[in-house]
């Protein structure tokens, strides 16, 4: 019995592995969908549609099955139109939260972003009601291995960046939205691919989180994360390592 109640847990846990993998893949191809026909249906002309392709490559998505999606993409008439929507509003113990989403119906999505916030004891408001207290930035992320602290800097001021924090985890560049892609571009022909380069948005303060308040949030962003619509969700809140030593426990 305990040999037959382990494979059943291994089953379990590889599917929801395969369930979380195919729900990234999903959110990458739309992403891909709506980045290629934003501009040209080609990743060297179309700075959006190419970070979208290395997102999708970096999560080990196929070569084939990113191509195929940029084809249809381009060549579909009268398919799917998603259109890109942001919600925000504060979740327990006060936090602030922006969901980004793409969505083929509207009012589908807001009901349902609108629903896991009152399920989970928060309240969905207007837009820009909690946008105020983030910034929003480019983001590239490089190893501390990829190249010197001076070298990141003279790089990065060069190619317009705002600021360049190093420490021994790596170098972090942040820039204006506006120029986002081309400092990433920059970067990348000088030092190779980044860790990571996204738009972002970041908290100006954190909301400190004790264990009971932790867990109502984190049910909260699971079940936004869920959400098949939803691509991005972010939240001012801050849980202390002990707590989170227990949470994972």
């Amino acid at each position: 019995m305990a040999g037959h109640s382990h494979v059943k847990n291994v089953m379990h846990r590889k599917g929801a592995q395969d369930a979380r993998r195919a729900h990234q893949f999903a959110r990458l191809i739309r992403e891909i969908t709506v980045a290629a026909r934003s501009g040209l249906p080609d990743p060297a002309s179309n700075p959006r549609l190419r970070a979208a392709v290395t997102a999708a490559l970096k999560a080990n998505m196929l070569k084939d099955t990113v191509e195929r999606a940029i084809k249809k993409a381009a060549g579909e008439a009268g398919g799917v139109d998603y259109s890109e929507v942001r919600y925000e509003g504060y979740g327990p113990a006060g936090v602030a939260i922006i969901v980004e989403a793409l969505t083929d119906n509207r009012n589908r999505t807001a009901g349902d972003v609108r629903n896991a916030f009152t399920k989970h004891g928060g309240v969905l408001g207007e837009t820009n009601s909690v946008s105020f207290l983030f910034s929003r930035l480019g983001v590239v992320r490089y190893p501390a291995a990829q190249a010197s602290e001076d070298a990141m800097l003279e790089a990065a001021v060069e190619a317009g960046a705002e600021n360049v924090e190093s420490d021994a985890e790596g170098h972090e560049v942040t820039t204006t939205p506006e120029s986002f892609f081309a400092v990433r571009d920059a970067l990348e022909a000088r030092f190779g691919a980044p860790e990571e380069a996204k738009v972002d948005w970041r908290p100006a303060t954190l909301v400190t989180l004790n264990e009971e308040r932790a867990v109502s949030v984190l049910k909260l962003l699971d079940a936004l994360d869920d959400n098949d619509d939803v691509q991005n969700v972010y939240a001012n809140f801050d849980i202390p390592d002990a707590v989170m030593a227990k949470l994972s426990a």
